[in-house]
């Protein structure tokens, strides 16, 4: 039984720059996405505590690659649901629950291609947008049922039905702004 590969390991100086320690170099954030997609291990340690800072890292390179011009992934909505959930009680289990979807969508990921490929020859996205659209619906159904506040059908809470202050005042404001929409059209 082969035994496990140790992950490459990383160092990062003070001065900001990464030492990939296997091939005595000095590498990039650009140099470390590559190393993911060919699905190489790292391990990036902070040189001078021993810290492991792998996590932060990888954060790095995701902020690098939605920072370029074209290469978005994550949606901004995703982006504000995944903000909440820091500190909520529900934290613990978000982690889980995307490991689970993104290994599932990987497994897909190859039917999806030949699916594809027999379809429409190279090109045509038809289907994989169906199943983007279909695991969509089913992340944000589990996300609103860990919401402790879900609303049905987009509905807005309101006063005195679980709603907040803010709720409140932004239907106030609403109706205000109504009234004086009908009062200038006289």
């Amino acid at each position: 039984m082969a035994e496990p590969v140790e992950p490459i390991k990383i160092k990062k100086y003070a001065n900001r720059r990464l030492y990939n320690t296997g091939t005595s170099t000095y590498v990039t954030l650009e140099d470390l996405a590559v190393m993911v997609k060919k699905g190489e291990d790292f391990a990036v340690e902070d040189a001078k505590t021993g810290e492991d800072i792998t996590r932060s890292v990888l954060a790095q390179i995701i902020f690098e690659q939605e920072n370029k011009e074209g290469q978005s992934l994550l949606p901004i909505t995703f982006l504000r649901q995944l903000i909440r959930f820091y500190g909520d009680s529900m934290q613990m289990l978000v982690p889980r629950y995307l490991e689970q979807s993104i290994d599932m969508f990987t497994k897909e990921q190859g039917k999806f291609r030949d699916q594809m490929a027999q379809a429409f020859g190279v090109s045509g996205f038809g289907p994989m947008e169906d199943q983007v659209r279909r695991n969509m619906e089913m992340f944000e159904k589990t996300f609103a049922m860990f919401s402790p506040f879900a609303q049905k059908g987009g509905e807005k809470p309101r006063s005195g039905g679980g709603g907040s202050e803010v709720d409140d005042l932004k239907r106030q404001l609403e109706e205000m702004q109504k009234r004086i929409d009908r009062l200038g059209g006289k």
